[in-house]
């Protein structure tokens, strides 16, 4: 949201607001500004939407600075969910297979979702039933993961989408 600042107000009257919050009433802009710049900081234009509209004496350059530490803060404390992909196959040895549940397993703990999928290659493709349920065998042995997609032929391939038991619940 860009503010209206000094002279770019062109409202003949404005509520002002000082700098330390205190009310100062109802004057022209022209006025409100002069008092700003006696006192060497901005007129900025805080509630347009008012009547009359809202101004503030303030330091623009300090509240910016403010403002984009604010949001660097906020965006340093998100935690953007990656999918991680973890590849099976329809003859997947037994400890190819706990290899896999356990990397799934550390994915989920990471925050992270899981996409299982079998490539089907070649006459594969007839035995899909197969691919369910190495899928569905999959999903059981990860530990704390539930289905939030389950198996779904796309193609070629099929895929399903697991999540952390707890992140499931709060939706």
């Amino acid at each position: 949201m860009e503010l209206e600042l000094n002279e770019e107000i062109r409202d003949k009257e404005v509520r002002v607001v000082s700098d330390e919050g205190g009310q100062l009433g109802v004057m022209s802009a022209k006025d409100a500004w002069h008092l700003a710049q006696e006192k060497g900081l901005d007129l900025v234009k805080i509630a347009p939407q008012a009547v009359p509209p809202v101004c503030k004496i303030m330091d623009y350059g300090k509240y910016r600075f403010e403002q984009q530490k604010k949001e660097k803060e906020a965006k340093k404390n998100q935690r953007v969910t990656e999918i991680k992909e973890i590849r099976l196959s329809l003859n997947i040895d037994t400890h190819d297979f706990e290899t896999k549940a356990a990397q799934a397993a550390k994915f989920l703990k990471g925050g992270d979702k899981v996409k299982a999928s079998i490539r089907f290659r070649g006459r594969e493709i007839a035995h899909a039933a197969s691919g369910q349920e190495v899928l569905e065998r999959f999903a059981q042995t990860v530990e704390g993961a539930t289905v939030e997609k389950a198996p779904k032929l796309e193609g070629r391939s099929m895929a399903m989408f697991l999540v952390a038991q707890q992140q499931k619940n709060t939706k």
